[in-house]
């Protein structure tokens, strides 16, 4: 793969190591961000500095952006200093969680600017990003996708959904709301084999044996819950954001969520209690509390 001049706007979390690996591929990066924590390793590779997010769009035609919340995406996109008021951008890959909403409309107004609009979220956590084994799902022009896919190739595996703006993120929605459903059907059945006497670890090993494993036995009870770190690298107000956005989502389509529902108010309960940085193993933590009970091993 040639190198190319690559934007970047959002170098935290999960934007830092996937710019990164961009970097590791021999790419050239110019990157923005809010926090010069978050730039300072990439600069000390060897990116480039720029002063806004206008700046990155007005020196690659490859932009990429890995934000937080739909509300900074629409306004890092569409605002003062946004991408799109850049000279040089024709291509705006979303690597975010933004929902299919926020999608449509960055996607139109990309349109109307004659820059090409690619939904891309990704899942995989922190880890994946900095292994390069990140699922990346991708909605937007056929011909772009084909153009793109060996710079995404680079985050991990690539699943093109269709053309259709947004789609991408419903693909997304789905896998997060099961990621956290896991996580509280988990806590509860840890929490009630815990009381009853039997050793965190053997039950773990033993669902993890049976037909109840699941992403959240299988990594973050090891991980982080087990340990008693809860640590595993997913913010509680970022897993609440996206089940939110997911039930909405469903609702206005006329498919109902019920369990959904219970998971969405589940994150509510753990970021009213451990706040919206708290990890979102932390789930587990509200069950202890209920339950009067460690689970621990």
């Amino acid at each position: 793969m040639a190198s190319q001049m690559i934007g970047f706007v959002g170098v935290g979390r999960m934007g830092g190591p996937m710019a990164g690996r961009l970097l590791d591929a021999g790419h050239t990066l110019t990157v923005f961000d809010t926090s010069a924590e978050a730039i300072a390793p990439l600069k000390a590779r060897g990116a480039t500095v720029a002063g806004s997010a206008e700046d990155v769009a007005s020196s690659a035609e490859i932009v990429m952006m890995s934000l937080p919340t739909p509300p900074i995406v629409q306004a890092v996109s569409l605002g003062d200093k946004g991408i799109l008021r850049g000279s040089k951008v024709r291509t705006l890959i979303d690597l975010s969680t933004t929902g299919p909403s926020v999608a449509k409309i960055v996607g139109a107004a990309a349109g109307e600017r004659k820059v090409a609009w690619v939904d891309s979220p990704v899942s995989g956590g922190v880890s994946g990003a900095t292994k390069g084994t990140l699922a990346v799902m991708v909605s937007g022009p056929r011909a772009t996708f084909d153009e793109i896919e060996p710079l995404l190739k680079v985050f991990g595996k690539t699943f093109f959904v269709g053309e259709k703006p947004g789609l991408a993120q419903i693909a997304k929605l789905a896998n997060n709301l099961l990621a956290a459903a896991a996580l509280v059907l988990s806590s509860e059945a840890m929490a009630m084999g815990v009381k009853a006497g039997l050793d965190a670890k053997v039950l773990i090993d033993i669902i993890n044996a049976g037909s109840g494993r699941n992403s959240a036995t299988q990594d973050k009870f090891p991980k982080a819950i087990l340990p008693g770190t809860f640590d595993f690298g997913f913010a509680t107000g970022l897993s609440y954001k996206d089940v939110r956005l997911c039930i909405d989502e469903a609702e206005a389509m006329g498919v109902p969520m019920v369990a959904g529902a219970a998971v969405r108010q589940m994150l509510a309960v753990t970021q009213a209690r451990f706040g919206a940085n708290s990890d979102f193993t932390c789930i587990a933590k509200v069950l202890e509390e209920w339950a009067g009970v460690e689970i621990r091993g």
